[in-house]
Protein backbone atom coordinates (compact mmCIF):
# COMPACT_ATOMS: atom_id res chain seq x y z
CA UNK A 1 0.00 0.00 0.00
CA UNK A 2 1.78 3.71 -1.20
CA UNK A 3 2.11 5.91 1.59
CA UNK A 4 2.47 9.55 1.85
CA UNK A 5 5.13 11.32 2.83
CA UNK A 6 4.05 14.23 5.52
CA UNK A 7 6.74 16.49 6.50
CA UNK A 8 6.78 18.45 9.46
CA UNK A 9 7.32 22.36 8.54
CA UNK A 10 9.32 24.46 10.98
CA UNK A 11 8.74 28.22 10.35
CA UNK A 12 10.13 30.87 12.48
CA UNK A 13 13.08 32.09 10.72
CA UNK A 14 12.14 34.99 8.30
CA UNK A 15 15.24 34.42 5.79
CA UNK A 16 16.56 31.58 3.76
CA UNK A 17 17.89 28.75 5.99
CA UNK A 18 21.23 28.45 4.35
CA UNK A 19 22.64 25.44 6.78
CA UNK A 20 21.71 23.01 9.36
CA UNK A 21 23.44 20.68 11.87
CA UNK A 22 22.19 17.92 14.73
CA UNK A 23 23.66 17.02 17.90
CA UNK A 24 24.59 13.49 18.90
CA UNK A 25 21.70 11.42 20.77
CA UNK A 26 21.58 12.65 24.50
CA UNK A 27 19.76 11.21 27.04
CA UNK A 28 17.61 14.22 26.10
CA UNK A 29 17.15 13.00 22.71
CA UNK A 30 18.69 14.77 20.15
CA UNK A 31 18.79 18.86 18.84
CA UNK A 32 18.90 20.69 15.48
CA UNK A 33 20.34 24.22 14.95
CA UNK A 34 19.92 26.07 12.00
CA UNK A 35 21.26 29.33 10.34
CA UNK A 36 19.61 31.83 8.45
CA UNK A 37 21.44 34.33 6.27
CA UNK A 38 19.14 37.50 6.70
CA UNK A 39 18.02 39.99 4.61
CA UNK A 40 18.69 39.64 1.19
CA UNK A 41 20.00 41.86 -1.34
CA UNK A 42 16.47 42.37 -2.76
CA UNK A 43 14.72 42.04 0.36
CA UNK A 44 13.30 44.29 2.69
CA UNK A 45 15.20 44.86 5.62
CA UNK A 46 12.40 44.97 8.07
CA UNK A 47 12.71 45.79 11.63
CA UNK A 48 13.89 43.17 13.89
CA UNK A 49 14.47 40.85 11.22
CA UNK A 50 17.43 42.77 9.34
CA UNK A 51 19.70 39.84 10.68
CA UNK A 52 19.88 36.12 10.66
CA UNK A 53 19.15 34.35 13.69
CA UNK A 54 20.58 30.33 14.61
CA UNK A 55 17.69 28.55 16.40
CA UNK A 56 17.45 25.43 18.35
CA UNK A 57 15.20 23.07 18.37
CA UNK A 58 14.26 19.35 19.72
CA UNK A 59 15.40 17.35 16.39
CA UNK A 60 13.07 14.71 16.34
CA UNK A 61 9.79 17.45 16.79
CA UNK A 62 10.66 20.25 15.38
CA UNK A 63 9.74 22.30 18.43
CA UNK A 64 11.22 25.14 18.85
CA UNK A 65 13.78 25.77 21.84
CA UNK A 66 15.46 29.03 21.57
CA UNK A 67 17.36 31.44 19.16
CA UNK A 68 20.77 33.16 19.93
CA UNK A 69 20.56 36.20 19.54
CA UNK A 70 24.02 38.22 19.22
CA UNK A 71 25.25 38.89 15.25
CA UNK A 72 25.30 41.63 13.22
CA UNK A 73 24.59 40.25 9.99
CA UNK A 74 23.75 36.89 8.00
CA UNK A 75 24.13 33.86 9.94
CA UNK A 76 25.88 31.15 7.26
CA UNK A 77 26.85 28.14 9.19
CA UNK A 78 26.14 26.80 12.82
CA UNK A 79 26.90 23.84 14.57
CA UNK A 80 26.69 21.79 17.83
CA UNK A 81 29.02 19.55 19.86
CA UNK A 82 27.83 15.84 20.33
CA UNK A 83 26.39 16.17 23.88
CA UNK A 84 24.40 19.44 22.49
CA UNK A 85 25.86 21.38 25.50
CA UNK A 86 27.75 24.39 23.07
CA UNK A 87 26.60 25.60 19.84
CA UNK A 88 29.03 27.60 17.59
CA UNK A 89 27.72 29.83 14.27
CA UNK A 90 29.67 31.55 11.92
CA UNK A 91 28.29 35.02 10.50
CA UNK A 92 28.96 38.16 8.01
CA UNK A 93 29.96 40.60 10.90
CA UNK A 94 33.60 39.10 10.83
CA UNK A 95 32.84 36.89 13.83
CA UNK A 96 32.42 33.47 14.96
CA UNK A 97 30.31 32.81 18.67
CA UNK A 98 30.69 30.24 20.86
CA UNK A 99 27.23 29.90 22.68
CA UNK A 100 25.95 27.91 25.92
CA UNK A 101 23.48 25.56 23.92
CA UNK A 102 21.57 25.19 27.25
CA UNK A 103 21.08 28.60 28.60
CA UNK A 104 21.37 30.47 25.35
CA UNK A 105 23.92 32.37 26.49
CA UNK A 106 26.84 34.00 24.77
CA UNK A 107 30.09 32.35 25.95
CA UNK A 108 32.88 33.99 23.73
CA UNK A 109 33.08 35.78 20.46
CA UNK A 110 36.46 35.16 18.21
CA UNK A 111 36.67 37.83 15.78
CA UNK A 112 37.69 37.88 11.93
CA UNK A 113 39.19 39.58 8.81
CA UNK A 114 36.27 39.11 7.09
CA UNK A 115 32.96 36.77 6.71
CA UNK A 116 32.96 33.73 8.61
CA UNK A 117 31.15 30.63 6.57
CA UNK A 118 32.04 27.82 8.71
CA UNK A 119 32.41 26.18 11.91
CA UNK A 120 33.10 23.01 13.59
CA UNK A 121 34.10 21.35 17.22
CA UNK A 122 36.34 19.17 18.01
CA UNK A 123 34.92 15.69 19.42
CA UNK A 124 36.09 16.95 23.48
CA UNK A 125 34.72 20.17 22.74
CA UNK A 126 37.67 22.02 23.25
CA UNK A 127 38.84 23.21 19.63
CA UNK A 128 36.84 24.96 17.05
CA UNK A 129 37.65 25.04 13.51
CA UNK A 130 36.68 28.20 11.39
CA UNK A 131 36.65 28.75 7.66
CA UNK A 132 35.48 31.91 5.95
CA UNK A 133 36.06 34.43 2.96
CA UNK A 134 39.75 35.07 3.93
CA UNK A 135 40.84 31.82 2.87
CA UNK A 136 41.90 30.49 6.02
CA UNK A 137 41.80 27.82 8.55
CA UNK A 138 41.60 28.83 12.19
CA UNK A 139 41.76 26.04 15.05
CA UNK A 140 40.86 28.49 18.20
CA UNK A 141 41.44 26.81 21.90
CA UNK A 142 38.73 26.88 23.88
CA UNK A 143 40.09 26.80 26.96
CA UNK A 144 42.20 29.63 26.31
CA UNK A 145 40.23 32.36 24.23
CA UNK A 146 43.05 34.97 24.80
CA UNK A 147 45.36 32.76 22.80
CA UNK A 148 46.01 33.42 18.83
CA UNK A 149 44.29 30.65 16.69
CA UNK A 150 46.48 28.49 14.62
CA UNK A 151 46.33 29.65 10.75
CA UNK A 152 46.74 27.22 8.39
CA UNK A 153 46.97 28.89 4.86
CA UNK A 154 47.09 27.17 1.24
CA UNK A 155 42.99 27.96 -0.38
CA UNK A 156 42.98 29.85 -3.11
CA UNK A 157 39.45 31.05 -2.33
CA UNK A 158 36.78 31.89 -0.02
CA UNK A 159 36.48 28.60 2.61
CA UNK A 160 32.61 27.15 2.49
CA UNK A 161 33.35 23.94 4.48
CA UNK A 162 35.71 22.90 7.44
CA UNK A 163 35.52 19.58 8.99
CA UNK A 164 37.33 17.57 11.31
CA UNK A 165 38.26 13.76 10.60
CA UNK A 166 39.62 10.83 11.55
CA UNK A 167 39.30 11.52 15.47
CA UNK A 168 40.41 15.61 14.57
CA UNK A 169 43.78 14.32 13.52
CA UNK A 170 42.75 15.92 9.97
CA UNK A 171 40.62 18.83 8.21
CA UNK A 172 38.90 18.48 5.29
CA UNK A 173 38.07 22.07 3.73
CA UNK A 174 36.52 22.99 0.73
CA UNK A 175 36.78 26.58 -1.48
CA UNK A 176 34.95 27.34 -4.51
CA UNK A 177 36.15 24.54 -6.91
CA UNK A 178 38.81 22.66 -4.38
CA UNK A 179 38.65 20.47 -1.22
CA UNK A 180 41.85 19.76 0.56
CA UNK A 181 42.62 17.19 3.20
CA UNK A 182 45.44 18.58 5.95
CA UNK A 183 47.04 17.17 8.67
CA UNK A 184 46.51 18.47 12.20
CA UNK A 185 50.08 17.92 13.58
CA UNK A 186 52.09 19.60 11.10
CA UNK A 187 49.45 21.62 9.31
CA UNK A 188 50.25 20.96 6.17
CA UNK A 189 48.10 19.87 2.98
CA UNK A 190 47.87 16.19 2.16
CA UNK A 191 45.96 16.07 -0.50
CA UNK A 192 43.37 17.75 -2.89
CA UNK A 193 40.58 17.36 -5.37
CA UNK A 194 39.88 20.04 -8.15
CA UNK A 195 36.24 20.06 -9.61
CA UNK A 196 35.67 22.03 -12.91
CA UNK A 197 32.63 23.52 -11.09
CA UNK A 198 31.87 25.06 -7.35
CA UNK A 199 31.43 22.47 -4.87
CA UNK A 200 28.09 23.50 -3.29
CA UNK A 201 28.48 21.36 0.13
CA UNK A 202 30.57 18.83 1.89
CA UNK A 203 29.46 16.18 4.51
CA UNK A 204 31.55 13.90 6.67
CA UNK A 205 30.64 10.38 7.62
CA UNK A 206 32.78 9.03 10.88
CA UNK A 207 31.65 5.66 10.31
CA UNK A 208 33.79 4.39 7.11
CA UNK A 209 35.32 7.45 6.40
CA UNK A 210 33.29 8.83 4.13
CA UNK A 211 32.95 12.33 2.60
CA UNK A 212 30.32 13.43 0.29
CA UNK A 213 31.00 16.46 -1.42
CA UNK A 214 28.25 17.95 -4.00
CA UNK A 215 28.75 19.92 -7.59
CA UNK A 216 26.31 20.58 -10.27
CA UNK A 217 24.59 17.70 -10.37
CA UNK A 218 26.98 15.47 -8.82
CA UNK A 219 26.95 13.37 -5.54
CA UNK A 220 30.89 12.19 -5.07
CA UNK A 221 31.90 9.98 -2.27
CA UNK A 222 35.15 9.60 -1.53
CA UNK A 223 37.46 8.28 1.33
CA UNK A 224 37.71 11.09 3.87
CA UNK A 225 41.12 9.27 4.79
CA UNK A 226 42.58 9.60 1.17
CA UNK A 227 40.55 11.08 -0.92
CA UNK A 228 40.25 8.61 -3.18
CA UNK A 229 36.69 8.15 -5.25
CA UNK A 230 34.03 5.46 -4.15
CA UNK A 231 31.35 6.54 -6.43
CA UNK A 232 28.96 8.94 -7.45
CA UNK A 233 25.34 9.82 -9.18
CA UNK A 234 24.11 12.21 -10.83
CA UNK A 235 20.53 14.03 -10.03
CA UNK A 236 18.66 15.72 -12.73
CA UNK A 237 18.88 18.86 -10.98
CA UNK A 238 21.46 20.81 -9.51
CA UNK A 239 21.84 19.96 -6.13
CA UNK A 240 23.28 21.72 -3.01
CA UNK A 241 23.70 19.75 -0.52
CA UNK A 242 23.62 15.71 0.31
CA UNK A 243 23.32 13.38 3.02
CA UNK A 244 24.34 9.90 3.59
CA UNK A 245 22.35 7.67 6.14
CA UNK A 246 24.22 6.70 9.27
CA UNK A 247 23.88 2.83 7.96
CA UNK A 248 24.67 3.91 4.51
CA UNK A 249 21.36 2.82 2.77
CA UNK A 250 19.86 5.68 1.66
CA UNK A 251 21.45 9.19 0.84
CA UNK A 252 18.87 12.15 0.07
CA UNK A 253 19.53 15.44 -2.01
CA UNK A 254 17.83 18.46 -2.63
CA UNK A 255 18.82 21.84 -4.54
CA UNK A 256 17.63 24.50 -7.06
CA UNK A 257 14.08 22.52 -8.43
CA UNK A 258 12.90 22.61 -4.99
CA UNK A 259 12.96 18.94 -4.76
CA UNK A 260 14.25 16.18 -2.58
CA UNK A 261 15.13 13.14 -3.84
CA UNK A 262 16.38 9.80 -1.76
CA UNK A 263 18.50 7.74 -3.62
CA UNK A 264 19.56 3.62 -3.01
CA UNK A 265 23.22 4.45 -1.54
CA UNK A 266 24.39 0.72 -3.17
CA UNK A 267 22.59 0.87 -6.29
CA UNK A 268 22.12 4.25 -7.39
CA UNK A 269 18.83 3.62 -7.91
CA UNK A 270 16.33 6.93 -7.04
CA UNK A 271 13.85 5.63 -4.78
CA UNK A 272 11.09 8.45 -4.19
CA UNK A 273 11.22 12.33 -4.69
CA UNK A 274 9.27 15.01 -2.61
CA UNK A 275 8.33 18.71 -3.73
CA UNK A 276 8.22 20.06 -0.26
CA UNK A 277 9.29 23.42 -0.52
CA UNK A 278 8.88 26.71 -1.85
CA UNK A 279 12.08 27.58 -3.18
CA UNK A 280 15.89 26.11 -3.71
CA UNK A 281 17.03 23.89 -1.08
CA UNK A 282 20.42 24.72 0.54
CA UNK A 283 20.52 22.09 3.06
CA UNK A 284 20.11 18.58 3.98
CA UNK A 285 20.74 15.80 6.57
CA UNK A 286 20.08 13.06 8.40
CA UNK A 287 19.17 12.83 11.92
CA UNK A 288 21.92 11.13 14.36
CA UNK A 289 19.17 7.84 14.36
CA UNK A 290 18.54 8.03 10.50
CA UNK A 291 14.84 8.37 11.31
CA UNK A 292 14.30 11.82 9.68
CA UNK A 293 16.18 13.71 7.43
CA UNK A 294 15.85 17.35 7.69
CA UNK A 295 15.92 20.24 5.42
CA UNK A 296 16.48 24.25 4.67
CA UNK A 297 15.25 26.15 2.11
CA UNK A 298 15.59 30.07 0.16
CA UNK A 299 11.60 29.66 1.49
CA UNK A 300 12.65 30.32 4.82
CA UNK A 301 11.31 26.97 6.33
CA UNK A 302 12.75 24.33 7.99
CA UNK A 303 11.17 20.26 7.08
CA UNK A 304 11.66 17.12 8.58
CA UNK A 305 10.75 14.37 6.97
CA UNK A 306 10.16 10.33 7.55
CA UNK A 307 13.14 7.89 6.29
CA UNK A 308 10.62 5.04 6.44
CA UNK A 309 6.88 6.91 5.67
CA UNK A 310 4.32 5.96 8.04
CA UNK A 311 5.94 4.48 10.85
CA UNK A 312 5.15 5.43 14.24
CA UNK A 313 8.07 8.10 15.38
CA UNK A 314 8.12 11.81 17.11
CA UNK A 315 5.65 13.41 15.95
CA UNK A 316 4.18 10.97 12.75
CA UNK A 317 1.94 8.23 14.23
CA UNK A 318 0.58 6.08 11.10
CA UNK A 319 -3.03 5.27 10.85
CA UNK A 320 -4.27 2.97 8.38
CA UNK A 321 -7.62 3.74 6.49
CA UNK A 322 -10.68 1.98 6.12
CA UNK A 323 -9.58 -1.39 4.15
CA UNK A 324 -12.69 -0.31 2.04
CA UNK A 325 -12.33 3.50 1.45
CA UNK A 326 -9.51 2.75 -0.76
CA UNK A 327 -7.87 6.18 0.75
CA UNK A 328 -3.94 5.95 0.51
CA UNK A 329 -2.55 4.94 3.80
CA UNK A 330 -0.74 7.86 4.93
CA UNK A 331 1.11 9.04 8.18
CA UNK A 332 -0.88 11.26 10.45
CA UNK A 333 1.15 13.73 12.78
CA UNK A 334 0.18 12.92 16.30
CA UNK A 335 0.69 11.03 19.36
CA UNK A 336 -0.52 7.79 20.61
CA UNK A 337 -4.05 7.45 22.53
CA UNK A 338 -5.54 10.84 21.71
CA UNK A 339 -8.67 11.59 19.83
CA UNK A 340 -9.39 12.76 16.00
CA UNK A 341 -9.89 16.23 17.25
CA UNK A 342 -6.68 16.37 19.53
CA UNK A 343 -4.78 14.92 16.39
CA UNK A 344 -6.20 17.41 13.70
CA UNK A 345 -5.12 20.09 16.67
CA UNK A 346 -1.15 18.71 17.12
CA UNK A 347 -0.79 18.68 13.57
CA UNK A 348 -2.03 21.65 12.56
CA UNK A 349 0.51 23.32 15.92
CA UNK A 350 3.23 21.31 14.66
CA UNK A 351 3.04 22.24 10.83
CA UNK A 352 2.97 26.08 10.81
CA UNK A 353 1.07 27.89 13.68
CA UNK A 354 2.85 27.01 16.64
CA UNK A 355 6.71 28.39 14.70
CA UNK A 356 4.54 31.68 13.09
CA UNK A 357 6.56 33.99 14.61
CA UNK A 358 10.21 33.41 16.39
CA UNK A 359 10.03 34.51 20.42
CA UNK A 360 12.87 37.44 20.61
CA UNK A 361 14.09 35.70 23.49
CA UNK A 362 17.31 33.62 24.07
CA UNK A 363 17.22 29.93 24.87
Amino acid sequence: MAMRQTPLTCSGHTRPVVDLAFSGITPYGYFLISACKGAGQHLPRLEGQRYGKPMLRQGDTGDWIGTFLGHKGAVWGATLNKDATKAATAAADFTAKVWDAVSGDELMTLAHKHIVKTVDFTQDSNYLLTGGQDKLLRIYDLNRPEAEPKEISGHTSGIKKALWCSEDKQILSADDKTVRLWDHATMTEVKSLNFNMSVSSMEYIPEGEILVITYGRSIAFHSAVSLDPIKSFEAPATINSASLHPEKEFLVAGGEDFKLYKYDYNSGEELESYKGHFGPIHCVRFSPDGELYASGSEDGTLRLWQTVVGKTYGLWKCVLPEEDSGELAKPKIGFPETTEEELEEIASENSDCIYSSTPDVKA
